[in-house]
């Protein structure tokens, strides 16, 4: 199974029929009823979470549910370890196995919003997207419309009874290209475990500043900037809630000032490829967050300096996606076409003849 371009879905189809008096009452009975669904999970306690807190080590091996759930859950005994009731605070260690069955309810309050979403590929039980820049994926104190998740509320009135409405991993606010996300529990419960094994395959393009010898690989944990919080950065060593990471990267263009790069992700944390790239001291073009100041290139024109300086976002576009179907395990791979500013950026490199030798 395979796509190559994205075909845009308007998801702004009119819903006002009105109910009311018994019949709505029941219609939200029912709804509610649906909600609820019953969710089976297993994880094995790897080496670097050895000695944590349980409620602690459950909240990374099931990051689609919340901390307080998931302590709900361990203090029924609906969550286990080692087939025994534990409390939160005990500590766990290596290969330790945890299972989780349980009702899950969602009690979100996040609204459906008729908003286009650019959809690649939809069944029964999957949709892939090809999200756009200026796009967050989960609501958030504070801004609790606009985002991805209300859209995919609307397109799919069914997953506000999935965990974190269907969303399995994200992409930053100003990432585009593909994601996928689950329309079925028995969906959500697969990509999650295919994302845990590493099975799921996510190939970016990205426009870093400076030159590389050759293609390589970043293998350096990454946690909380020690000082700016909403930041992430290259830890010493994973203690301290510092997560493995490895990036690999390949030369995809030279410029003479610039390179275009394909990046692989074998893990996915936050902000994985800016944060690897802005620790080679090749950060990519347009971050602020991780080069936040622009710094003159030598050699250049004043017209490209301007757009490199304009560029709005970090340039990264997550253009390759594969990984099993939840149901048929057929290979699924997808790929979408570049988003024109990024184009838009490729082309004014080369124009300014910057194309480096090979």
């Amino acid at each position: 199974m395979s796509n190559t371009t994205p075909n845009s879905s308007d998801t702004s189809s009119d819903n006002s029929g009105d109910t009311t008096g018994d019949h709505a009452d029941e219609i939200a009975e029912n709804q509610a009823d649906q909600r609820e669904t019953l969710v089976e999970r297993y994880a094995e306690v790897p080496e670097e979470l050895a000695g944590q807190r349980y409620d602690q080590i459950a909240a990374k091996l099931f990051p689609e549910f919340s901390r307080g759930k998931l302590q709900s859950w361990i203090q029924s005994g609906e969550l286990t370890a080692n087939e025994q009731q534990c409390k939160p605070r005990q500590k766990l260690f290596t290969g330790t196995q945890l299972k989780l069955k349980a009702a899950f309810t969602q009690v979100s309050e996040w609204v459906a919003e008729h908003k286009a979403i650019n959809i690649v590929f939809e069944d029964d039980h999957i949709l892939v997207i090809n999200k756009a820049a200026n796009c967050v994926v989960h609501p958030a104190p504070g801004l609790e419309s606009g985002t991805l998740v209300n859209s995919v509320l609307a397109h799919c009135p069914d997953n506000s009874g999935l965990p974190r409405g269907g969303i399995v991993h994200r992409l930053d606010k100003d990432t585009t290209g593909l994601m996928v996300v689950a329309k079925s529990l028995q969906a959500h419960t697969s990509l999650v475990r295919q994302l845990q094994e590493r099975t799921v395959k996510r190939i970016y393009r990205a426009i870093a500043r400076g030159t590389f010898i050759s293609g390589g690989t970043v293998d350096e944990p990454i946690g909380r900037h020690p000082t700016a919080r909403t930041k992430m950065a290259v830890a010493k060593s994973t203690n301290n809630g510092a997560k493995h990471a490895i990036t690999h990267y390949r030369i995809a263009k030279r410029f003479a000032q610039h390179t275009e790069l394909t990046v692989k992700l074998e893990t996915g944390r936050t902000h994985q490829i800016r944060v690897h790239m802005a620790h080679l001291r090749r950060p990519l073009v347009g971050d602020k967050t991780y080069s936040p100041r622009y710094k003159q290139v030598a050699g250049i024109s004043e017209d490209l300096s301007k757009q490199l300086m304009a560029f709005p976002r970090q340039a990264l576009h997550a253009f390759q996606l594969s990984f099993e179907h939840p149901l048929s395990q057929e290979l699924c791979s997808f790929e979408c076409e570049l988003p024109q500013d990024y184009e838009n950026l490729l082309n004014a490199l080369r124009s300014e003849g910057q194309t480096a030798a090979k």
